[in-house]
């Protein structure tokens, strides 16, 4: 049987528009055997992800995505293969998402000073038990006509240098990477080309990673062009990391990304999957 993986996706736990087990249903219509739901600071779906995956016969890896600091960046962190009860990852995801909760509300605050009303009431309703993220502000400037599409409510409100940017303090890349592997997980430095940062940075950054017990790059992204890949190829290889692929898939209604529309993954590095192989 052809084996079809997706290691990044989200669900209505965090910034997500679907269910957990309609993440999982609309996976396995889409071919993917491996899936891994990534939701942003919780694994509050997965639960609900692995009853439908078992129904669906498909292989669901228990993973999430963890906000973390380094140089006074941001970089988002993708556990994968996680034991979500340990306790070292259930600590650290509370103190993250009382981070989210306070960042919301000055969120909220810098938007009241701008004349838009109602933003915090309206995203806590939306996001329900959900952590809130920024993606949630997006289509609340969206909603009451502020902005025209999602990426406009970044470029005009929610992007570091606007209005109603909150730079946040998350934990450290250290304990982001301590938390994964205490919870025999392994960590994936997320969508490597979406930040913006030199080369030079980057490099750095990768190589702290791995000191400080990384693993693996995301190689493959849903967004990803042919010189993204090979970029992200050329990273995972220099520094001696395993491949990652992911869609990062939110929401149906965007096109351009799909769970399990993926690249074929390049040759020449190793593929993070063979890390859950060796461990089984």
């Amino acid at each position: 049987m052809l084996q079809k993986y997706d290691f990044h996706c989200h669900s209505t736990a965090s910034d997500g528009a679907l269910p957990p087990a309609d993440v999982v249903r609309r996976a396995h219509l889409q071919g993917v055997t491996t899936l891994a739901l990534t939701d942003h600071d919780t694994t509050a779906g997965l639960a609900e992800a692995a009853q439908a995956a078992a129904e669906c016969g498909m292989r669901l890896i228990a993973g999430i995505e963890l906000s973390a600091n380094y140089a006074n960046q941001c970089l988002h962190i993708v556990g994968l293969n996680i034991d979500a009860g340990h306790p070292l990852l259930v600590e650290g995801l509370l103190k993250q998402q009382t981070l989210r909760d306070q960042r919301a509300f000055k969120i909220a605050e810098k938007l009241e000073k701008k004349g838009i009303q109602g933003a915090y009431q309206a995203v806590t309703q939306v996001a329900g038990n959900g952590e809130i993220t920024r993606s949630h502000f997006a289509d609340f400037l969206v909603a009451q006509g502020h902005v025209a599409t999602q990426q406009d409510a970044f470029d005009r409100y929610l992007s570091k240098g606007k209005p109603a940017f909150v730079s946040t303090q998350w934990a450290s890349l250290d304990d982001v990477i301590g938390w994964i592997r205490a919870a025999g997980g392994i960590a994936v430095l997320a969508h490597p080309l979406r930040y913006n940062l030199s080369h030079k940075w980057m490099n750095r950054a990768l190589t702290d990673f791995k000191v400080l017990g990384g693993h693996g790059v995301e190689v493959v992204t849903g967004r990803a062009s042919v010189d993204d890949i090979r970029l992200s190829w050329q990273l995972a290889h220099k520094h001696q990391l395993f491949a990652s692929v992911g869609s990062d898939f939110h929401n149906p209604e965007n096109p351009w990304v799909e769970l399990g529309r993926l690249a074929a993954l390049p040759e020449g590095v190793q593929p993070v999957w063979s890390l859950f192989s060796s461990a089984e």
